[in-house]
């Protein structure tokens, strides 16, 4: 509505006007959020290695000291990087494809094993007695995993 003011004329706006118009800001203000709101994707690259070796009875050995058998691994992929900043992890599959990480007690015999660059060395061990050497061929998987650095 128009009314005049001198030679000025000023437009009047009625409480109820000015709300329907904070209103219609206020949907129009959340319309566009909506429609032009994005998500961010971050595609990481998966440098993990899962390597898969068949160990046969024949290739462990009694241990110098006649407490264990061992056997070594050669993991090539596994340098420095893996040994002072990333991971290794060891599992053992004693048949129907079922890996269990290690250490772990099966049949009376603890496995276990450390690693360090270029191999993994395998522990065979009868706690109290004298050691059990592996009798079936196992599947042993080796997983390296990369981290950062903190």
């Amino acid at each position: 509505m128009l009314k005049p003011f001198g030679s000025i004329y000023i437009i009047q706006v009625t409480k109820k006007d000015n709300m329907r118009k904070s209103l219609l800001i206020v949907l129009a203000v959340m319309f566009v959020a909506a429609i032009s709101s994005c998500t961010k994707k971050y595609v990481t690259p998966n440098n993990n290695y899962s390597i898969i070796f068949d160990v046969a009875p024949n290739q462990w050995a009694l241990s110098s000291d006649g407490k264990s058998y061992t056997t070594r691994l050669v993991v090539d992929e596994l340098d420095d990087y893996y040994n002072n900043q990333g991971g290794v992890l060891v599992y053992l599959s004693f048949g129907q494809g079922v890996y269990e990480q290690i250490p772990q007690v099966y049949d009376g015999v603890a496995y276990s094993y450390y690693h360090k660059r270029g191999e993994v060395v395998l522990y065979a061990q009868t706690p109290g007695a004298t050691p059990v050497k592996p009798t079936e061929n196992l599947a042993v998987k080796v997983v390296l995993i990369e981290a950062n650095q903190r």
